[in-house]
């Protein structure tokens, strides 16, 4: 091989670690930021594929605050409440200003960390805008819990965790 075409070869395979090296960086940032959306049967009883978050997973989650579950701590900005769709509750705990619009009865979308098997410590709150808006993967995730995938009537009913 003369010397040109070697320094072609060098270029071309320089040229081709360096864009893989790029692709692999863009790719596993691209992996730490997602958070996967979740409702709380399916948070506690999996996915239909078989999905389930493991603790320490940074997580969606959305659904109903449960009537008279809103606890609040006088001395700080701490707040606990519990959060359902048509089956098992979620706890979820937040520090700091929660949205005007977030009230018992109300649907949210809650951003944060599971934490045990049923808790969540959130670094975000959002709170729907309106009587009439659902957000659309709460919308969708709670027309798929309707449908039936495969959990039975006292897993919906008797579970309050």
């Amino acid at each position: 091989m003369n010397p040109r075409r070697k320094k072609r070869m060098g270029l071309l395979l320089a040229l081709f670690f360096g864009i893989s090296a790029t692709v692999g960086l863009v790719l596993y940032a691209l992996n730490q930021n997602m958070d996967l959306f979740y409702t709380p049967t399916e948070l506690v009883y999996g996915k239909p594929d078989g999905s389930k978050p493991e603790v320490g997973q940074r997580l969606r989650i959305g659904g109903m605050v449960v009537e008279g579950s809103v606890k609040r701590d006088p001395e700080s900005l701490k707040v606990s409440f519990k959060l359902a769709d048509v089956g098992p509750q979620v706890t979820i705990e937040f520090e700091g200003i929660l949205p005007d619009l977030f009230r018992e009865g109300q649907g949210i979308v809650a951003q944060g960390i599971l934490t045990t098997a049923t808790s969540i410590e959130a670094f975000e709150v959002l709170a729907k805008h309106d009587e009439d808006y659902m957000p659309p993967e709460i919308a969708e995730a709670m027309e798929k819990v309707h449908e039936p995938m495969g959990y039975s009537e006292e897993q919906l009913k008797g579970s309050d965790n």
